[in-house]
């Protein structure tokens, strides 16, 4: 490559730079780039001259072209994640050069400042397909959506994906403790409730506890009963960024905290006894869902009476069901022994959780809503 640097940001000696490939020879530009770089914690590799092949090319998870030098570029492979950064909000010409050069996004700057760091940021932290968020919902107290939350995450866990299970519920109790991991290593919520813009996902996964192969966000024993919903978004947003699986016990109560993560689920599952009272209540709580989000099923927890078996329930409710769940014998003994739910592999729990991933994985495999 011709006349090719790297900025004056360190770079990595163990591997490849995590950061884009800048091309430009204005300077003032290639100065903010270098800034929105720094923003993004990405280290970039900046190239000046029209030789652009190989590996630089190529292998860059994303490449950032100055407008000055979009005209020399034509002809040059067609690959993704290129992205054209321009000034002159006023030139419509902008978007056929990047035509040209195969550009998928335009990015005008001051504008598209923020846009521009968080694609910078993706593509340091090698972001891929979000994970498959669901979120889990008691339609009446009592109903087991803890319980139903963590046999999930530590079915996806069983089943090889990478997981992560977030405790939605300040009043809940802690999912740690649910879990027998109320003693592992790592940081609780309150540590997470001044986060504000945009969370690294590989230090949100670091810092959380490891318990039964999965990582868990939980709350602690002290006074910190909620926290704001931008905290709610920036840690749940950083979650969705691994990959993998995300599982959200949510509260009954619907605040704008819960409201934030309801925002970023793929699927909502409502976990509804089997009797005429729960049935009511968790009515109104589909019904709120449903406002709020695509795709609501209900998971209908037995034991079963007549006319209230896992159809009928679901009809009543008036979404899809998702399958029906057997009572889990000597579950409170299991948990007071530390023993996790969904934890015996032929238990109801842990069938229906590996039965559950088995058809949300294929569905989100061949496209469909999970």
């Amino acid at each position: 490559m011709t006349g090719s640097r790297t900025s004056d940001c360190p770079a990595s000696v163990d591997g490849p730079q995590n950061g884009p490939l800048i091309l430009t020879e204005d300077e003032g530009l290639l100065d903010d780039l270098l800034r929105l770089c720094a923003a993004a914690g990405a280290v970039p590799r900046v190239a000046h001259g029209t030789a652009v092949r190989g590996r630089d090319w190529d292998g860059a998870r994303l490449v950032v072209v100055g407008d000055d030098c979009a005209g020399r570029l034509y002809g040059v492979p067609r690959r993704e994640g290129v992205v054209l950064v321009g000034k002159d909000a006023d030139d419509a010409g902008v978007w056929q050069r990047a035509v040209g050069i195969g550009a998928a996004n335009v990015a005008l700057l001051p504008g598209h400042e923020n846009w521009l760091v968080d694609r910078i940021a993706d593509a340091a932290e090698g972001v891929g397909r979000p994970a498959l968020t669901v979120g889990v919902v008691g339609g009446c107290g009592g109903a087991g959506a803890s319980t139903l939350a963590c046999a999930l995450a530590l079915g996806a866990a069983r089943a090889g994906e990478r997981t992560m299970l977030i405790d939605g519920d300040p009043l809940g109790g802690g999912l740690d403790v649910l879990l027998g991991g109320e003693k592992a290593t790592g940081l609780r919520w309150p540590a997470f409730a001044g986060s504000r813009g945009r969370v690294a996902a590989q230090a949100l996964e670091e810092a959380l506890p490891s318990v039964h192969a999965l990582r868990v966000l939980s709350w602690d024993r002290g006074d910190c009963a909620a926290v704001p919903p931008e905290a709610m978004r920036a840690v749940l947003a950083a979650a969705r960024r691994r990959g993998g699986v995300v599982v959200v016990d949510l509260p009954r109560r619907l605040d704008d905290t819960a409201v934030e993560a309801i925002g970023q689920l793929d699927l909502g599952l409502v976990v509804v006894p089997a009797e005429l009272r729960a049935l009511a209540a968790s009515h109104r709580v589909a019904s709120v869902l449903n406002l709020l989000m695509r795709d609501v099923r209900a998971v209908v927890r037995g034991p079963f009476g007549t006319g209230m078996d896992g159809p009928e329930v679901a009809r009543l409710l008036g979404v899809p069901l998702a399958g029906e769940l057997p009572a889990e014998p000597h579950l409170a003994d299991d948990v007071s022994a530390g023993r996790p739910p969904g934890a015996a592999e032929r238990g109801p729990l842990a069938r229906f959780s590996t039965a559950f991933w088995t058809h949300a994985l294929a569905e989100r495999q061949q496209g469909e809503p999970a």
